[in-house]
């Protein structure tokens, strides 16, 4: 038999080197992709509280807030270094909801429809899945006043954009007892005595503990999660907010130190649905990490 020649033993070292490279790379690229679509879980169902001026200090470790120290931080997932973006309420809102502040200053009530940027709600719409907001003490399923009673317009950014169903605004007395009919994403606005605008941190830890206590519970069996944020600080400690994750997929007793704002809360909403598009300043943003398992 003839012996292969030196430069024939050479290619096929050459090729099977090649070979393996591409075998490792391959396998190096779908570790990857499994790694990345890993990152976030998928759940059927977010819901956001919303709660005002108070900073992480004064929430975390409060005495006064035994529901969402006790049960979700200790349950869930914490972030140490959740800022707002300026103030006061109004624009926060807008940041949350649409990656900007859309040149909002103040707390007065906006024209309805008058925006037309890209906003988690339309984005979710845009991606045909479910979008609502439920509204403590608001008038009616979408009722665009500025102000009733203790309910204000300034903390419903949904209202500011033409480009969102002003129907998709309930009232929280709609909120479901079914929780498998919630939308992929809410907002949930409680009034401003609940949301601690006027009342005490232990009025609205009561709230939440009261209205969203027994979704938080079936969320961590049934594939979803609660999220509790705050609009901004009391003005007092750099924006620093409290900020929590609780539910299915979430580690329980986890905390994660980088710094986050409202703008990467909305970054992770939008990865939490799915969705392919970021709005406004999500697009750069970084989505929230380290509290899931």
């Amino acid at each position: 038999m003839t012996k292969p020649t030196r430069s024939r033993r050479k290619l096929t070292a050459i090729a099977a080197s090649t070979a393996l490279a591409a075998a490792s790379l391959g396998i190096w690229a779908a570790t990857a992709t499994t790694a990345q679509a890993a990152a976030l879980p998928t759940p059927d169902h977010v819901v956001v509280v919303v709660m005002e001026n108070h900073a992480y200090s004064q929430i975390i470790g409060s005495s006064s807030a035994p529901y969402i120290n006790n049960t979700l931080k200790a349950g869930g997932g914490n972030l140490t270094n959740s800022f707002g973006i300026t103030h006061p309420s109004e624009p926060n809102y807008y940041a949350l909801f649409s990656g900007s502040t859309q040149g909002r200053t103040d707390d007065s009530c906006v024209s309805v429809g008058s925006m037309t940027a890209p906003n988690l709600g339309s984005e979710l719409i845009a991606a045909g899945l479910s979008w609502a907001s439920y509204n403590e003490s608001l008038p009616s399923q979408g009722s665009t006043t500025c102000s009733s009673g203790k309910y204000a317009q300034k903390h419903n950014p949904w209202f500011g954009f033409g480009n969102v169903p002003t129907n998709t605004a309930f009232t929280f007395a709609q909120f479901p007892t079914d929780y498998t009919t919630l939308p992929k994403v809410s907002f949930v606005v409680p009034n401003l005595c609940s949301d601690m605008h006027d009342c005490s941190i232990s009025t609205g830890d009561t709230w939440i503990k009261n209205n969203l206590g027994a979704y938080a519970t079936w969320a961590q069996t049934h594939n979803s999660l609660l999220v509790v944020t705050f609009d901004e600080d009391n003005s007092q400690s750099g924006n620093k907010i409290p900020t929590i994750y609780y539910g299915a997929h979430v580690a329980a007793g986890s905390s994660s130190a980088t710094t986050y704002n409202h703008y990467s809360q909305l970054r992770t909403l939008e990865d939490l649905a799915g969705l392919t598009t970021h709005a406004g300043n999500a697009a750069t943003a970084t989505d929230v990490t380290g509290i899931w398992n």
